[in-house]
């Protein structure tokens, strides 16, 4: 039973930033505690951590995390972790890292998955819940086999961020099946390594982490108790992915409750009691816990297609054109924008996806075109939505958080484009609050995720509901743009 006076400390691995939550017995989160994780990126499509870095900062926010707590008479109970899905290192037999940590961001693997995705995509996509892509650690293990030969015969094993600080803190290298289920090495059915996607990865299932349940708990080593200011044994969790977790930090784990995020890219994702896709292959299918799944998809393109604008403008503020934009009627006059400035993930999965603006017309300023790119965001989520209803996951509520939402207009066109009130909220915590309620389940203070009390998470602080008008001019135009972006495809090739 839960103590009050106790915490579980919610570790978020996150591409940018490790955030360090402290949830207490009446699972309400607590300050943060933030450390910087420096992504490096380069000119051929790296996107990598220095696995050091990371696990300093982790150990350096965990202990300033447990001195804070220890100020306020606060016991820590428990680690538990959340961490950015799609990453992948090398370790030597020593458990020492080969290679920097490959963020889902890293694009070098392009070529190979699309080959793979035109010769068995589908397949591999209904089987492991995660698309043929880039970021999946599936086809970065392909392209090291084929590019870095003498390297893949030496590493001893590949795992992901997470399962490295794991095992510098516990001695046990594991996999968490919630970050396991986003490798696109997974089949989410039977939830053990899947024999066609290892060998289209090129490596045994025996060079990668062992399997556990999110909920797995592991005792931490004295050295790392020590180092951190906690007692050796302590319960490390496993936790799970940052974008399941996110659902839980906000409470959208109900059926039909969606969860939406909108900050530079953005995600829509919904929970249910069973694995599987869309029969398109549109959306992924990635494990929480407790025999829960989370179908959705992530859009590369969101407050980043604003940014962009004004950026073009000659470096106009983005509030100013937002202003501007919010004057120019829904449709934007006839203007339709395909947003994919960063290629496109939901629902097309094409890191080659090109922007583009059509229907321009002289009469068109730049608030025409700022509030089309908008709208064709809301296009790609209202697609996303379309693609989790379509794979038998419906949705009559979404719970919507994210900087791109503290404007109004973002609010009221992504509300238009779902047809569906949003009900705004803050995420301050954000998936560091869901490890922290993991970690309280893993410890036995509820028997289920679904039988958190349901004032654990934040009412809406306003919900925005939906215009009619562009409700309408908005669904009629979505058709227009599955076709616009299915002909620039063909143009393209």
């Amino acid at each position: 039973m839960n103590k009050v006076g106790e915490v579980v400390l919610g570790i978020d691995l996150g591409t940018t930033a490790t955030k360090v939550v402290a949830v207490d017995a009446a699972y309400r989160p607590g300050a943060t505690v933030e450390r910087p994780a420096p992504l490096r990126t380069g000119r051929s499509g790296e996107a990598v951590h220095d696995p050091a870095d990371v696990l300093a900062g982790v150990a350096d926010a965990v202990r300033e995390s447990v001195e804070r707590c220890a100020r306020r008479g606060l016991t820590v109970r428990g680690l538990s972790f959340s961490a950015a899905l799609h990453t992948l290192l090398a370790l030597d037999s020593s458990g020492h890292p080969l290679t920097p940590a490959l963020s889902w961001a890293d694009t070098r693997a392009a070529d190979i998955a699309r080959q793979l995705r035109a010769e068995r995509g589908e397949a591999l996509h209904r089987a492991t819940g995660t698309p043929v892509h880039p970021m999946a650690p599936m086809a970065k293990l392909a392209w090291f086999a084929a590019h870095e030969p003498e390297l893949f015969r030496r590493a001893a094993a590949w795992c992901g961020m997470k399962d490295y600080v794991l095992s510098r803190f516990t001695g046990r290298l594991v996999t968490d099946l919630s970050c396991a289920s986003a490798t696109g090495l997974l089949d989410i059915v039977s939830g053990d390594w899947h024999p066609p996607a290892l060998e289209a990865a090129g490596v045994p299932g025996e060079r990668l982490p062992e399997l556990v349940a999110p909920t797995a708990a592991f005792p931490l080593l004295p050295g790392p108790a020590a180092a951190l200011g906690l007692p050796a044994g302590l319960p490390v969790i496993a936790g799970a992915g940052d974008g399941p977790l996110a659902n839980l930090a906000v409470g959208a784990t109900a059926p039909a409750t969606a969860a939406l995020s909108l900050g530079t890219s953005g995600a829509l994702r919904v929970v249910r009691d069973r694995p599987g896709v869309d029969d398109r292959c549109r959306v992924f299918c990635y494990h929480l816990a407790d025999g829960l799944w989370v179908l959705g998809g992530a859009v590369s393109n969101a407050g980043v297609v604003a940014q962009w604008a004004a950026e073009s403008f000659g470096g106009v503020d983005v509030a100013d054109l937002l202003k501007e934009a919010a004057d120019v009627e829904p449709g934007s006059e006839g203007l339709t924008a395909l947003p994919h400035l960063l290629g496109e993930r939901a629902p097309w999965w094409d890191p080659d996806a090109r922007g583009a603006l059509i229907g321009l017309r002289r009469g068109h300023g730049r608030a025409h075109l700022t509030r089309a790119m908008i709208e064709g965001v809301g296009q790609q989520l209202a697609l996303v939505r379309d693609s989790v209803v379509a794979a038998g996951a419906p949705i009559t509520s979404v719970r919507a958080t994210g900087g791109a939402l503290r404007s109004s207009l973002w609010a009221e066109i992504v509300a238009a484009a779902l047809d569906m009130p949003l009900e705004i909220t803050d995420d301050t915590a954000g998936s560091g609050f869901g490890a922290g309620l993991l970690g309280w389940r893993a410890l036995g203070a509820v028997s289920h995720l679904t039988a958190l009390p349901a004032d654990v998470w934040a009412r809406p602080h306003r919900t925005v509901s939906p215009d009619p008008v562009a409700v309408r001019e908005m669904a009629g135009a979505r058709p227009r743009v599955e076709r616009y972006y299915e002909m620039l495809r063909e143009l393209s090739a």
